[in-house]
């Protein structure tokens, strides 16, 4: 039997007494429905925004309209904004976020279709990892979810520096 990232999840945060909100783009709250999948969740997870247009990225997470304007959606810049901000707006520990171009249309010579960010906001730091997946519409939305519980987990285990 394999174990799931969220339930992994769930127990670090249940050992380290620790909350997380989640701010998603291009996955559409597949990380939010996966790690309410988990019972017990809602010790940890007080809840998320799924902030799909520029609109709802300024108004729901305060991502600063000079910085999607400069950099885009699916940027560095705009998915730690996005934790921050979903951070802020549900008063937790961590805040992930996911921005990315799940295809099959969207891409560009430099944002290609599968490139995706990630933003990490804490107390202690922030970081942001990139990737560029190579499938279809779905299976880009579900290793953007499995990399966001991921990225979560090495915050937590410490792998970040």
């Amino acid at each position: 039997m394999t174990i799931m990232l969220e339930e992994i999840l769930r127990e670090y945060m249940h050992v380290r007494g620790m909350t997380l909100a989640t701010a998603e783009s291009c996955t559409g709250g597949l990380v939010s429905d996966r790690i309410t999948n988990v019972s017990g969740s809602s010790e940890f997870f007080p809840g998320g925004v799924v902030a799909y247009a520029y609109e709802a990225k300024v108004k729901l997470l305060g991502v600063s309209w000079d910085t999607l304007n400069a950099h885009g959606a699916v940027s560095k810049e705009t998915v730690l904004e996005m934790a921050r901000g979903a951070r802020k707006l549900l008063g937790t520990d961590i805040g992930v976020s996911v921005s990315g171009i799940a295809g099959p249309s969207g891409g560009t010579p430099d944002k290609p279709v599968g490139s995706t960010w990630l933003g990490l906001a804490t107390n202690t730091g922030e970081w942001a990892r990139h990737f560029i997946w190579e499938g279809d519409r779905v299976y880009n939305k579900h290793h953007s979810s499995e990399a966001a519980l991921q990225f979560v987990i090495d915050y937590l285990e410490g792998k970040l520096a």
